[in-house]
């Protein structure tokens, strides 16, 4: 079979690509066997909360995954992948408040709740199919596709690039957040989507269906770190890392950057919504706050400890600063964006490659050293 054909499954010949696998998979495990064989009594079981936790911690690996995608290899700083991570959230937040039905605090079978307090009498078009979990699974996907395949059309057309760009996708999500505040849009202004009772049938706070969401999480960081190493290693790839080093050679060559860069935009934004779906059933809610400029600038900061242009360290930095601000939060919760701040400028001065350019470059000193010693053994 031609090996053009296979290119999903380049991935697996790489010794990196295994390694993460192999680690997410042993860390899926472990939380497993802690939470379900380990009494809740010892030190070493893993409470239900904590399960939940984990699987926001790897949503944000998603969705951190994904903002690699774009600015690693294709050199687009989006600041406005929070805006796709947030539509991707609220496409599943309608689906989990129609399953609420009559159980509601109104008891209206169709309604939610937050429309029956400011008199709505029916509910709008776009609410409609979201009673459906296929329908609305697909709205996940497809909702954040079509905005980034409409912005990037006009944006890569135009050619803005640079620093514009990253303004433009900027304005686009403090857009869509006031946008989302307002009650007349029909999504529940300031207080958002909450108060979810299941999905798909289970019941939102048994602790077997928080289990099942963690591991469905991990699943999908999995296949979507798959998909993104699959896109870099082919010849798309070659091509993006190309119009990121030399945008304008790159077309004097005669690709139709454009293209290149609208289909990985929309990959990235379809990605991030996934990370937003698996999100808010963990959390329990879905508000216009996940709009926030500043969560989109956060998330850039993941990628940049983790070490942009790897992929795996997107993940190592979403993980470790939302752990850091899980404790922080906990002890001095005014100090977070300072320490978040220090921790940008310490990374950028001391480790511009990130956390995964200092992995790298400790494997390759011990690559250099065991290289040394056997060549003195042979000459020996």
């Amino acid at each position: 079979m031609d090996s053009s054909r296979l290119w999903l499954l380049r991935p697996f010949g790489e010794r990196s690509t295994l390694i993460f696998l192999g680690v997410l998979l042993a860390a899926m495990a472990l939380v497993t066997l802690l939470h379900v064989a380990v009494p809740a009594g010892h030190p070493l079981h893993v409470s239900a909360y904590t399960v939940n936790l984990f699987g926001k911690y790897l949503s944000y690996a998603l969705l951190a995954v994904a903002v690699d995608l774009v600015w690693g290899y294709l050199g687009i700083l989006s600041l406005g992948h929070g805006a796709f991570f947030a539509l991707g959230g609220y496409a599943m937040g309608m689906y989990l408040m129609r399953q609420i039905g009559d159980r509601g605090v109104y008891g209206h079978p169709v309604l939610p709740d937050f429309m029956v307090f400011l008199n709505w009498d029916s509910l709008p078009w776009y609410w409609h199919g979201f009673d459906m979990a296929g329908f609305a699974f697909l709205m996940v996907l497809l909702v954040p596709g079509a905005l980034a395949l409409v912005f990037g059309f006009l944006a890569f057309r135009s050619r803005v690039t640079g620093v514009y760009l990253s303004i433009i996708t900027q304005a686009l999500t403090f857009a869509l957040m006031l946008a989302f505040f307002r009650n007349e849009m029909g999504f529940g202004g300031n207080n958002g989507l909450t108060d979810f009772r299941e999905i798909h049938g289970f019941n939102l706070r048994s602790r077997d269906t928080r289990l099942g969401l963690f591991l469905a999480t991990g699943v999908a960081l999995a296949l979507g770190y798959v998909l993104c190493r699959a896109i870099v290693t082919s010849k798309l790839g070659r091509v993006c890392v190309a119009t990121r080093d030399a945008e304008a050679r790159t077309r004097f060559l005669g690709y139709r950057v454009e293209r290149f860069q609208l289909f990985v935009f929309v990959v990235s934004a379809m990605l991030a919504g996934l990370a937003g779906a698996l999100y808010v059933p963990q959390v329990g809610i879905i508000n216009p706050s996940e709009f926030s400029p500043l969560f989109s600038i956060e998330i850039v900061l993941w990628v940049a400890l983790g070490g942009r242009a790897t992929l795996y360290g997107a993940v190592i930095g979403a993980i470790l600063v939302n752990y850091a601000k899980t404790v922080f939060t906990g002890v001095m919760p005014d100090a977070w964006l300072f320490a978040l701040g220090g921790l940008f400028v310490l990374v950028t001065v001391f480790l511009p490659k990130g956390v995964a350019g200092l992995l790298a470059l400790r494997y390759r000193r011990r690559a250099e050293g065991s290289g040394a010693f056997s060549g003195k053994e042979a000459s020996a």
